[in-house]
């Protein structure tokens, strides 16, 4: 016991803190196109040219060097559309600085797990917490060639992370790259030309709080009218006054609509970008706005009416209800999905059955789904199991980030916590635990469905360990405590409380020298009872036997004989 490491205490996730909606751009006429493609265009090139003067000042930015530059974009264009323009290469910057670092971090790993690796002897068998060596002397020397080539990349990291150089690309490395693969991406170069040139585009505007409809630079009306304020080199193809272009289309957003429509209303701060798809030749309205930090419930509270625990797989959520004991409610649920194909396949595969999770959580009257917090590391888990690629292949590609987010997202608008637990040892408890005594010929449980189990009875704060078995010997405890549910201070446990592994930490844990005699049985007679008596008990008992001299001896309010 004394190898399994500390687990972490389960937490009510945050709720979501911004909302994005969207709508297509219907009906546009050829000049309507014709403007948004200008529009695009200029701004683009604007942004890209911010982006190469930030990335050039690199750690030596500052508000002088920011003010040049807005003042310097706010010619061509207007102060808003600067402001927005700076602010999104900002944003650029810090997401390849921490980038930067999450790559520094997984190159650190894989040099740990290598060095280690390469130390011991051949063919020497890992544990559970590490590899073990190498097998043969072939495989030892192609992994020392890639410690050096890791420890040449981590110094170049280090280097420009210590320097303030970061590589961005606007449109999409991936993207670039596609252009030397035009024949496997099915492409022509025109088209990548098309789709390079829309991914660069610039056409968005933060939203002011005070202002009208909470834009100024792209406002859209609450009966769905879209105009935008053209850049001063663009001001000749507006249509309508102060230098601003009414699009033919009307939006009206399907999902979310009352609240956007509230928000503009009040005049309050709502964000618009609009985007070319080029594969489907539509445009698109997108809206997002930030939503005030709510204080998350309790962990009792959000467990008050059962879980649903959940583990995540590669191909299905193996999903289980329990009651607020712990205990198993009905037969486990599986929702599948299919992570293969494109990205936006991938996505919808997994919005598609977190629908059909949250629908069901909510009709089973549950008030929280308990999820494992996975967080994967690619390079670790690949230097670690770099034999078992099949593994790997599986490891990174369950979008575990991008899932917890979406999950969390999607139960706040039905009322559901997210509670996150530590995912260690769920499915080996699960399937030791819970599989066997669960199966019967109607219900086949497998071992995710017992590891849904392991992660609802640890959201609760509950062992993962089931009610165990009477004592072999006879009806006393001198085999050992019946239940490893019950609290210390239940009178009806029976026994001593052996100590559990699975706690969670800061609840007490019971030690093994701890003696608490046994009730004594109903059919004994004459034995001394540990029972309390009350007053009024003991009254009423005196009343029933006064007289009786064959009647045993009246007990004593501390428990004897009288």
């Amino acid at each position: 016991m004394g190898g399994l490491r500390k687990l972490e205490t389960p937490f009510v996730a945050p709720g979501p803190c911004g909302v994005a909606v969207r709508d297509r751009l219907k009906l546009l006429t050829s000049q309507d196109e014709r403007v948004l493609r200008a529009v695009g265009a200029h701004q683009g090139a604007l942004a890209s040219r911010d982006l190469k003067t930030r990335c050039a000042n690199g750690l030596e930015h500052g508000a002088d060097t920011w003010a040049a530059r807005k003042r310097d974009l706010t010619k061509e264009s207007s102060s808003r559309i600067a402001g927005a323009i700076t602010k999104a290469t900002h944003d650029r910057w810090a997401l390849a600085r921490r980038c930067q670092a999450a790559h520094i971090r997984q190159l650190d790993a894989g040099i740990r797990t290598l060095r280690h690796r390469l130390s011991l002897p051949l063919g020497e068998k890992g544990t559970k917490r590490a590899a073990g060596g190498y097998r043969s002397k072939g495989e030892w020397f192609r992994k020392s060639r890639r410690l050096a080539t890791l420890e040449a990349r981590h110094a170049a990291a280090v280097a420009d992370w210590q320097a303030g150089r970061v590589r961005v690309v606007r449109g999409g490395k991936r993207l670039l790259n596609t252009r030397h693969h035009l024949t496997d991406a099915g492409l022509t170069e025109d088209r990548w030309r098309e789709r390079w040139e829309a991914e660069r585009w610039f056409i968005a505007a933060d939203g002011e709080s005070g202002k009208r409809f909470g834009n100024e630079t792209i406002r859209v009306t609450p009966d769905g009218e879209v105009s935008i304020k053209l850049p001063a080199p663009l001001a000749h193809l507006a249509n309508t006054r102060h230098g601003r272009y009414t699009l033919t289309a009307r939006i009206a957003f399907a999902h979310r609509g009352a609240e956007w429509a509230d928000r503009i209303t009040a005049n309050r701060a709502v964000a618009y970008r609009i985007h070319l798809d080029t594969e489907r030749g539509r445009w698109y309205l997108t809206a997002s706005w930030q939503r005030p930090a709510v204080q998350t419930i309790p962990l009792a509270a959000a467990c008050a009416r059962g879980v649903v625990g959940v583990d995540t797989n590669a191909d299905h959520f193996a999903a289980y209800r329990l009651d607020r004991h712990g205990n198993p409610v009905g037969d486990p649920h599986r929702f599948g999905y299919d992570l293969s194909g494109t990205a936006g396949h991938r996505d919808a595969q997994i919005r598609h059955a977190l629908t059909r999770l949250i629908n069901w959580a909510k009709c089973a009257g549950v008030g929280a789904i308990g999820i494992e917090d996975l967080d994967f590391t690619g390079e670790k888990t690949r230097e670690k199991h770099g034999g078992r690629k099949r593994f790997r292949q599986l490891i990174s590609g369950m979008p575990t980030g991008k899932l917890k987010a979406r999950l969390v997202s999607m139960a706040a608008e039905q009322g559901l916590a997210i509670v996150a637990v530590d995912p260690a040892y769920t499915s080996l408890w699960g399937a030791q635990h819970w599989q066997k005594p669960l199966t019967t010929p109607r219900r086949k449980m497998s071992r995710h469905d017992a590891a849904g189990i392991a992660i609802g009875r640890r959201a609760l704060g509950h062992p993962v360990r089931r009610r165990t078995a009477p004592p072999p010997h006879d009806r006393s405890d001198r085999a050992g405590h019946r239940t490893a549910q019950a609290e210390p201070d239940n009178r009806r446990r029976e026994g001593t409380r052996l100590p559990t592994t699975d706690r969670p930490p800061g609840r007490p844990s019971p030690s093994r020298k701890r003696k608490r005699g046994t009730s004594a049985s109903n059919t004994v007679r004459d034995a001394p009872s540990t029972q309390q008596w009350s007053r009024l008990t003991y009254v009423h008992w005196l009343g029933t036997v006064e007289g009786d001299a064959t009647g045993p001896e009246a007990p004593t309010a501390d428990g004897g004989s009288r």
